[in-house]
């Protein structure tokens, strides 16, 4: 048995309960719908929400009432040096990437046992498919959380959105992998460049971010 002392900060659970609950409910919550989500009564929550409301972690739209998080949280996130640092080595790459293949691409890290998106160029073309920064999704459900799991290259047609091809190049950097490469390859009459150089040029992007993180391929 641990004897550890057990600290107690009522204030503080109730704060870090309703985050935790509005970050799974993107269409907000009225005060009345998380106070009884939270196993909470109104009154014990108000003075939280309005310090969550006061410190910019929460918005209150003014015409329904509801609760939503604000970006907030991912801001904080985003000053990490590491972080920054990452996005700051890919960046160049990615835009001339999405440049040469007119596509769009991202580019994500594991985030607690998800693929958090934290990175992301529009494709320069009329059409292309957009994730939203900030996005989550499944590890084993999806193209880039092999790559992540695996540090393998991973190309697959996405199981979620039709007539998409998930093209997926792991990054390393000198501890290893450390974020995936992903472009989400839309396969129409209008597509300029064809798959097997999207391919190419997706892993020679991930080779040339690697290499500015201090990573080296190793030698056999």
């Amino acid at each position: 048995m641990s004897t550890e002392p057990t600290y107690a900060a009522p204030a503080l659970d109730k704060g870090l309960d309703i985050l935790e609950l509005l970050a799974d409910r993107p269409g907000g919550l009225a005060q009345s719908e998380i106070a009884e989500a939270a196993g909470r009564s109104v009154g014990q929550i108000f003075r939280v929400l309005a310090t969550l409301e006061r410190r910019g972690y929460i918005v209150r739209d003014k015409q329904s009432g509801l609760y939503v998080l604000s970006m907030r949280l991912f801001d904080l996130a985003h000053r990490q040096e590491p972080l920054r640092g990452l996005i700051a080595a890919a960046s160049p790459g990615m835009r001339d990437l999405a440049e040469r293949v007119r596509q769009s691409c991202n580019l994500s890290v594991l985030d607690a046992g998800r693929v958090r998106v934290i990175a992301q160029v529009e494709s320069p073309a009329d059409f292309g498919y957009r994730v939203r920064v900030g996005a989550l999704f499944g590890v084993d459900t999806t193209a880039t959380g092999s790559a992540l799991t695996s540090g393998e290259p991973v190309v697959r047609p996405d199981a979620a959105q039709e007539g998409i091809t998930d093209v997926v190049a792991p990054v390393h950097g000198a501890s290893g992998v450390v974020a995936a490469l992903t472009v989400p390859y839309v396969a129409t009459t209008f597509s300029a460049v064809p798959a097997e150089d999207v391919i190419a040029a997706a892993m020679a992007c991930a080779s040339d971010i690697s290499r500015n993180l201090g990573w080296s391929t190793p030698v056999d």
